[in-house]
């Protein structure tokens, strides 16, 4: 392979990398949480700690939620039947702008304490995949395709990839272990890296590439749900109609499906004559999940249409999206995941701190104070957003239920924590680049240390309890990842404050 394409790739690969490894960044980072978004909603949410039962979840207490969705003419009723992971009943509808969520008791039907909060499935998860910005998806793909780019780039320049795999000098100067450390993450994640990245930008085709569709079908996108899908639709009346059992309904999906028990109930238009109930089967077993489908009359519960399987490429298309979303049953791939995400993060922040070594030995364009910019960013991006995460998830448990301030409710305050946390950590960069890192290691340590006793306080569910109940034991888990956390970020603290001397008078700032 010439010198001069190596050349390119080894422009390519860093230039793409310092300008969008922030993003990057938050980006695996997030994705890397939202494994564990459903573990992660259960310490947020206390009121959804319920024990997992195998009794079927009486949905016909749910009338009023439907009601109340008609009411408001929602253009849609979503309601989450209880899963391992998820054991509560969840419905969501919009009115306007609002998205209202509410929760129930799967064994009794009880509404459930507003739980004042978007938790891990509402804040952390879809900040994975849209930042929650109006362009997000499209940022979000831009950086996917870049990531593709630094994957396929860094085996081009890496001629001894394998062998750098094996190679890691914690002996040698900062630029030397920070190198061998990137080398060995991107080696050992890269087949997961390449596919996590393609998957994510599979699973939104329809996103970036709409032209495709609506140049076969205009603006009947729905008529492309029907042919790909086998989705089953008719044209809302405008008179109001009534609602029949729920768990008839139920009952009669679960014959079509050997008495498995459904995954979700849907409805458009609910409240409208004509609207139709989406019955979705499980299908926890297979990594794509099961497409079955049962479409009930909502007036009559009279089964319209039943959806077995899409067309193959579809097929396809959800295999690979499976693969990326992890919604399948298994534990020890959920863990092979979130510690492979960690990897991802460390390889990125790795690239980012060897370039910031490399130019501190030579002049560069940049100058000092482009280094200074982006060793800022650097910081910023990837201590900093452990920082605003951390301040979400202590704010969800300062923060009373019921609490408004300034006209912003409980959940917005959380979210108000975040990102003004890690806006502070940005400015903090920039303000102490000497003593950032140390400083922001020791921020995580408290933080993440501070956590888990606040659960106790505001719950009762200390460690000891929650590892010795079944039902708690992601609780427990997440007490014990945060003290996992607390003690590698004062590790790392002491490490770099022994390795800079910051305790020195003339190193000050």
């Amino acid at each position: 392979m010439g010198t001069g394409f190596r050349a390119s790739m080894d422009w390519l690969h860093t230039w793409a990398g310092v300008v969008l490894g922030g993003l990057l960044f938050a980006i695996f980072w997030m994705g890397t949480l939202s494994v564990f978004d459903r573990e992660i909603d259960r310490w947020m949410a206390p009121m959804t700690r319920l024990a997992p039962t195998d009794e079927v979840a009486v949905v016909d207490a749910l009338r009023v939620s439907y009601e109340a969705a008609a009411a408001a003419k929602a253009t849609s009723w979503f309601a989450q039947l209880p899963t391992e992971r998820a054991p509560v009943l969840q419905v969501t509808w919009r009115e306007g702008t609002r998205q209202l969520v509410r929760l129930f008791d799967p064994a009794t039907g009880a509404a459930l304490p507003d739980p004042g909060t978007w938790a891990g499935t509402g804040f952390l998860y879809p900040f994975h995949y849209m930042l929650h910005v109006r362009l997000g998806y499209w940022i979000v793909g831009m950086a996917g395709m870049a990531m593709l780019l630094l994957c396929v780039s860094g085996v081009v320049i890496h001629r001894k990839i394998f062998a750098d795999f094996f190679t890691f000098r914690a002996d040698k100067q900062p630029r030397r272990l920070v190198l061998d450390l990137h080398n060995v993450t991107g080696v050992l994640g890269l087949p997961f890296h390449f596919m996590i990245t393609l998957s994510g930008v599979i699973i939104f085709y329809g996103v970036y590439f709409p032209g495709t569709i609506q140049f076969a079908y205009g603006d009947e996108a729905r008529a492309f749900a029907r042919e790909a899908y086998g989705n089953y639709d008719r044209p809302r009346l405008g008179r109001p109609g009534a609602l029949a059992s729920l768990d008839a309904m139920m009952g009669d999906a679960r014959q079509l499906w050997d008495g498995e028990t459904p995954r979700y109930l849907f409805v458009r238009h609910p409240g409208d004559a004509a609207a139709v109930v989406q019955v979705a089967r499980h299908g926890e077993d297979r990594v794509a999940g099961r497409s079955d489908i049962a479409y009930f009359d909502t007036s009559t519960g009279a089964l319209l249409h039943r959806r077995i399987a899409p067309q193959p490429v579809l097929s396809a298309q959800r295999f690979i999206a499976g693969l990326h979303l992890i919604q399948f049953r298994h534990w020890t791939l959920r863990w092979v995941y979130f510690v492979l995400g960690l990897a991802g993060c460390a390889l990125i922040a790795t690239g980012y701190l060897f370039w910031l070594e490399s130019r501190r030995k030579k002049d560069d364009r940049l100058g000092p104070r482009g280094v200074r910019l982006v060793e800022a960013l650097t910081i910023g991006s990837a201590s900093g957003i452990v920082i605003a995460t951390l301040s979400f998830f202590v704010a969800n448990r300062l923060l009373p239920l019921g609490t408004v301030f300034l006209g912003e409710d409980r959940a917005s305050l959380e979210m108000w924590a975040f990102y003004l946390a890690w806006l502070a950590s940005f400015a903090h960069a920039a303000l102490r680049p000497r003593r950032a890192w140390i400083e922001q290691c020791g921020a995580i340590a408290a933080l993440a240390l501070v956590a888990v006793p606040l659960n106790w306080i505001t719950t009762g569910d200390h460690l000891v309890r929650s590892l010795g109940q079944a039902r708690l034991w992601p609780v427990a888990g997440m007490d014990i990842l945060l003290l996992v956390s607390a003690a590698l970020a004062a590790l790392a603290a002491l490490a770099l404050r022994r390795r800079s001397g910051a305790t020195s008078p003339h190193r000050g700032r």
